[in-house]
């Protein structure tokens, strides 16, 4: 008769497969739902049928574009990233004033760099970065700033 190989199953153990999986890149899957929700939006907004869901969507895949370009994965530069943040600032405005949620021709082309740049991230990054970027986004969004860190519970 086979006996089951014995896994450890201390909260060392457990702290050890995590802190492993952090180290590897996303699971596929989740990066192809991922990058399929920032093409959708792009694909939107460049004819013309987007909407304030399809703005936010990319001007978040903007901002974690940057945050990992800044720990090193991926390339993004601060005038590019100024130069999007104000094409994603105009369309939010033409949105809310006529309701035409949009990117012109030079902001789809820029946009079309950062989306192929975060699809390239999310596939390459560890998921620790992806997670630390995620959660300085979302500090951001509460109000908080990007360079604001988090203690870390011993």
């Amino acid at each position: 008769m086979t006996r089951t190989i014995p896994f450890p199953r201390t909260a060392q153990a457990a702290r050890a497969r995590r802190n492993k999986t952090l180290l590897l890149p996303m699971p596929r899957t989740e990066v192809d739902r991922l990058a399929l929700q920032v093409h959708i939006a792009l694909d939107a907004m460049r004819r013309e049928k987007g909407n304030a869901d399809a703005a936010q969507t990319l001007c978040q895949a903007m901002i974690l574009t940057g945050l990992l370009a800044e720990a090193g994965y991926g390339q993004a530069t601060f005038e590019q990233m100024r130069d999007a943040e104000k094409v994603i600032a105009d369309a939010f405005d033409r949105g809310r004033d006529s309701d035409t949620w949009s990117l012109d021709e030079d902001g789809f082309a820029q946009f079309a760099i950062i989306v192929t740049t975060y699809d390239q991230q999310l596939r390459r990054a560890p998921l620790a970065a992806v997670a630390e970027a995620s959660d300085r986004l979302e500090r951001f969004r509460a109000g908080g700033s990007f360079g604001e860190t988090v203690r870390k519970r011993a």
